[in-house]
C-alpha cells in the first residue's frame, strides 16, 4: 500500500472539510504518485524545491555563521569573490550544462545511442579543459588588473580561481543529472553538500588558528568545492554506466557548440542579470555595504526557488514535448506557470513577515537592508508570475530570441544600476533589479506568445493558451 493525501483526509477530517479539500488533494496525488511524464516533473520539481529548501536553511546558517566570525568587511570581500567565482564558472560550460538537457531525451527518445554516449562523454572533457583555460587567464588577468583593484581584494581573487574548473564540471555534472530526471543526484552536491562543507572546513580552519578572514573563506571554499565534484562525477558516471549500454561513440561537436552557443548567452545574461546587483554594488560601494546587500538578498532567496526548483524539474519534459506534442507542450507550459506562482507568493508574504528579524542574526547592522526586501519582492514575483519562460524557449530551439532578451534586459539593468547606485546607493541597486525583473518577465512572456502561441501568464485564463 502506498500513502494517499486524498484518503488520508477522508479517514482523519471532518467530511464536509474532507470534501472541500478533496481537489486539492487528489492534485497533490497526482503529483506524488502518476506515472507519466506531468508526474515525473511534478516529482523532480516538489524534490527540486524540497532541496531548495533545505538549501535555503543550510546556506542562510552557514551565512549568518561567516558574518559572525569574519565581520562585515571580510565577510563583504568573500561575498564578492564567491559570487564572482560561481558565475564565471557557470559561464565557462560554454552552454553545454544546458544544452544535454535538451540532446540527451531527444537521443534516448530516437534511440541514437551512439550520440548518447558521444555528448555524455564529450561534455565532461570540454567543460573541463575550457573552464581550466578560463581559471589561467582570470589568474592572469587579476594579477595584471592589481594596480587598479583595491588591494584587499587581490589575493582573494586569485585564490578564488582555482575553484573555477570544479564549479563549472559540477554544473555540466548536474545537468547530465536533470537530463535523466535524477533530482538528488542534480541538486543536493550544489546545494546540500557543498555548503555543508564550506562551513565545516571554515570551523576546522578556524579552530586550527587561521584568520578570520575572506582568505581563511575561500581555502575551506576550495576545498569543499573539489571534495563535492569529484564525489559528483564518480557517482553520476557510476549510474550513467548503468544505464548506457557499452558500445561505440559519435561526437557531433559541431552541431552541440552551434546549439550550446547561443544557450551560453542565454545562461550567461540570466545568470549576470540574476547576480548584477551584487557585482555592481562591489563596485561603487565598499565591502560593508555588499555585505548588507547579499544578506538581504539571501533572506529572499526562499522566494527565488520555487522558480528554480520548477525550473528544474520541467524542462527535460519540455525538450521531449517539442518533439510533435504541440498541445501537451502547450497545456503542460501552462501548468508549470501555476507550480510557480502560488507557492512564490506564499513565500514572498513569509519573507516580508519575517524578514527583519532574520537579518538581525547576522548582526544589528544588517537590518538596514529589510526595507530593501519590499521593493525587490515585486520583481521575484513578477518573474513567477509568467513560469519558467527561458526554459520553454530554450528547449524548444528559440535560443535565440531568448538570449537577445536577456541582452536588452541585463543592459536595462546595468544602465539602472549605473544610474541610480550613486544617487539612492542599496536602494537605487533594488529599484534596478525590480525593474529589471519585471522587463525581464514581460519580454519573456510576449516572446513566448509570439513564437509558440502558449501564453505564459498567470492572470490569463488556460482556454487563452494556444
Amino acid at each position: 500500500m502506498r500513502f494517499s493525501a486524498a484518503t488520508t483526509a477522508g479517514r482523519f477530517l471532518p467530511q464536509r472539510l474532507a470534501l472541500r479539500m478533496g481537489p486539492l488533494l487528489d492534485r497533490i496525488d497526482a503529483v506524488l504518485f502518476t506515472a507519466d511524464e506531468r508526474g515525473e516533473a511534478g516529482r523532480m520539481s516538489v524534490i527540486a524545491f524540497t532541496i531548495r529548501i533545505v538549501s535555503a536553511v543550510i546556506a542562510f546558517v552557514s551565512q549568518v555563521l561567516m558574518a559572525r566570525w569574519m565581520g562585515s568587511f571580510e565577510y563583504g570581500i568573500f561575498v564578492l569573490v564567491w559570487v564572482t567565482m560561481v558565475i564565471v564558472g557557470n559561464l565557462a560550460c560554454l552552454g553545454f550544462h544546458t544544452s544535454v538537457i535538451r540532446f540527451i531525451p531527444e537521443y534516448r527518445e530516437r534511440g541514437l545511442m551512439d550520440e548518447l554516449r558521444g555528448i555524455v562523454v564529450a561534455s565532461r572533457l570540454f567543460v573541463l579543459i575550457a573552464s581550466t583555460i578560463i581559471a589561467g587567464l582570470g589568474a592572469l588577468g587579476v594579477w595584471l588588473a592589481a594596480p587598479w583593484i583595491e588591494n584587499y581584494y587581490v589575493i582573494p581573487f586569485v585564490l578564488g580561481v582555482i575553484c573555477l574548473p570544479m564549479i563549472a564540471l559540477s554544473d555540466l555534472l548536474q545537468g547530465l543529472a536533470r537530463a535523466n530526471s535524477w533530482a538528488l543526484f542534480a541538486l543536493s552536491p550544489t546545494y546540500l553538500i557543498r555548503p555543508v562543507l564550506i562551513l565545516l572546513f571554515m570551523a576546522l580552519m578556524l579552530f586550527a588558528g587561521y584568520a578570520p578572514d575572506a582568505k581563511t573563506a575561500i581555502f575551506a571554499s576550495i576545498a569543499a568545492t573539489y571534495v563535492t565534484t569529484l564525489a559528483q562525477l564518480i557517482g553520476v558516471t557510476q549510474r550513467m554506466e548503468r544505464n548506457i549500454p557499452a558500445g561505440p561513440m559519435k561526437v557531433h561537436f559541431a552541431q552541440w557548440f552551434v546549439v550550446s552557443l547561443p544557450i551560453f548567452l542565454v545562461e550567461s545574461f540570466f545568470f549576470l542579470l540574476t547576480n548584477a546587483d551584487v557585482l555592481m554594488v562591489g563596485a561603487y560601494m565598499d565591502p560593508n555595504d555588499v555585505a548588507v546587500y547579499f544578506a538581504t538578498v539571501k533572506t529572499l532567496a526562499l522566494v527565488h526557488f520555487v522558480y528554480f526548483a520548477v525550473k528544474a524539474g520541467v524542462a527535460q519534459r519540455y525538450a521531449q514535448f517539442t518533439h510533435g506534442e504541440p498541445e501537451k507542450l502547450a497545456a503542460f507550459a501552462r501548468e508549470t506557470v501555476s507550480w510557480t506562482f502560488w507557492p512564490s507568493l506564499l513565500m514572498a508574504l513569509l519573507v516580508l513577515a519575517l524578514g527583519e528579524p532574520m537579518l538581525v542574526l547576522f548582526g544589528p547592522e544588517f537590518t538596514s537592508g529589510y526595507p530593501l526586501l519590499f521593493l525587490l519582492v515585486f520583481g521575484v514575483v513578477a518573474r513567477a508570475a509568467v513560469g519558467p519562460c527561458e526554459s520553454l524557449l530554450t528547449m524548444s530551439g528559440n535560443q535565440n530570441i531568448c538570449a537577445a532578451v536577456y541582452a536588452m534586459t541585463l543592459a536595462f539593468n546595468i544602465g539602472l544600476n549605473v544610474v541610480l547606485i550613486p544617487l539612492f546607493g542599496l536602494w537605487g541597486a533594488a529599484m534596478a533589479t525590480a525593474f529589471a525583473m519585471i522587463f525581464e518577465a514581460g519580454a519573456l512572456s510576449f516572446t513566448v506568445w509570439r513564437k509558440l502561441g502558449i501564453v505564459m501568464a498567470i492572470f490569463v485564463p488556460v482556454k487563452g493558451a494556444a
